[in-house]
C-alpha cells in the first residue's frame, strides 16, 4: 500500500499502484510502484527489484494486474512469464481494455485471490478509482479552521491559524496532486504561488497544476505569482473538472476559497474533505461557505470519517463522503 502512495501525483491518467513479490519463503524479494506515463508499471518494477527470487513466490498488488497492451505490455504476461505461484490484488481493474489479467493468470495455472485493505493504511487508489466511477477528477476539499470553526478572524487575517507541522503536511499534500483550485477570489485577495514547498522555501520535485475557477481576469488584476507560475483559467467548477479529467488529471485539491467551496458541495463534486483544526478560538470571523448548505440539521449530509492525525498541537480531519 506504501509502494503505490509514493506513486501519488505523478502517474496520471494512469493509477498509482504498488506491488510487492514474495519469494518461496514469504521473503519480501521486490517492491515497486508505477512509473510516470509511459514507464513501466508497478508489477514490472517489483519484479526487476525481485530478479530470480521471484520463481515459485507470490505478487501482492494494489491493482489487478492489467492485460493489454498500451505504452507499456500487460503486466498479467510478466507475471506468469515470472514463474510465480500466486498473485493476491486489492481492487479489481474497473477499466474494459485493461481487465481480464486475473482470469489470464488464472489460466496459466496460477493461484489468484483478493485482499481487503489494512486498517490504517492509506489507500492510494482511492481517488483514482473514484475519478474512474465518477468520469471526472475525484475532488478534495482542504480548509484549516480555528476551534470553533472559522477560517480568518475578523480582520481577515488568516495565517496562521495552524502550526508549522500542519502547514508541511499541506505541502507533502499538494505534491501528491494533480491540480490545485482556488476560487477568483482567492487568487486576488492572496495572490498565492500554490507551490509544493519544502520548509525552506525549496520547490518539492512534483508540482500540481494551477488552476483559477470564476468569471474574473485575474491575470489583469494583480495575481502576479499565479501569472508568473502559469495557470489555467477555467469559467465554472463544471468547466474545470471536464477539462481537468480530459487532460489526465485524477486527483484534485480544492484549497480556496469558500465561494468555490460553497459551489462545489452544492453542485456535489466534493468527495472528500480535509479539516485542519488549529489550536485558535476566534470567536467570529469567515466561515468555511459563503452561505447556508441546508435549513435544517435533519438534512445535513453526514460523512463518513477517515483518519484523525495529529501535528503537533493541530489536528488534520479527514472525512470520505458517504456511499
Amino acid at each position: 500500500m506504501s509502494a503505490g502512495a509514493q506513486a501519488r501525483g505523478t502517474t496520471s491518467p494512469n493509477p498509482p499502484v504498488g506491488a510487492v513479490i514474495l519469494d518461496a519463503a514469504g521473503e519480501i524479494a521486490g517492491v515497486g510502484h508505477t512509473q510516470p506515463p509511459g514507464g513501466p508499471h508497478a508489477e514490472i518494477m517489483a519484479l526487476k527489484a525481485a530478479g530470480e527470487k521471484a520463481r515459485g513466490g507470490t505478487a501482492v498488488v494494489t491493482l489487478e494486474p492489467c492485460n493489454h497492451t498500451g505504452r507499456t505490455g500487460p503486466c498479467a504476461q510478466a507475471l506468469i512469464d515470472s514463474s510465480l505461484a500466486s498473485v493476491y490484488f486489492l481492487h479489481p481493474d474497473p477499466t474494459p481494455q485493461a481487465a481480464g489479467g486475473a482470469a489470464a493468470l488464472a489460466a496459466a495455472g496460477i493461484t489468484v485471490g483478493t485482499l481487503e485493505a489494512p486498517v490504517g493504511v492509506e489507500d492510494a487508489l482511492i481517488p483514482w478509482l473514484t475519478a474512474m466511477d465518477l468520469g471526472r477528477p475525484h475532488v478534495t476539499l482542504k480548509f484549516a479552521q480555528s476551534l470553533d470553526g472559522f477560517t480568518a478572524a475578523v480582520d481577515g487575517t488568516s495565517q496562521w491559524i495552524t502550526g508549522a507541522q500542519a502547514r508541511e503536511h499541506v505541502h507533502i499534500d499538494r505534491a501528491r496532486r494533480d491540480a490545485i483550485l482556488i476560487g477568483t477570489g482567492t487568487a486576488l485577495a492572496d495572490n498565492p504561488s500554490l507551490t509544493a514547498r519544502y520548509p525552506d522555501g525549496e520547490l518539492r520535485d512534483h508540482q500540481p497544476r494551477r488552476v483559477v475557477v470564476g468569471s474574473r481576469d485575474v491575470a489583469k488584476h494583480g495575481a502576479q505569482n499565479l501569472a508568473r507560475l502559469g495557470f489555467e483559467h477555467y469559467a465554472t467548477p463544471e468547466q474545470a473538472l471536464a477539462e481537468l479529467y480530459a487532460s489526465g488529471a485524477r486527483d484534485v485539491l480544492v484549497e480556496g476559497g469558500a465561494g468555490l467551496a460553497t459551489s462545489m458541495l452544492e453542485l456535489g463534486y466534493i468527495d472528500w474533505i480535509q479539516a485542519y483544526l488549529g489550536n485558535v478560538i476566534l470567536g467570529e470571523g469567515t466561515g468555511v461557505l459563503t452561505h447556508a448548505v441546508t435549513t435544517t440539521l435533519a438534512d445535513a449530509p453526514r460523512w463518513r470519517r477517515h483518519s484523525v492525525i495529529e501535528l503537533g498541537d493541530d489536528l488534520l480531519v479527514e472525512y470520505q463522503r458517504k456511499g
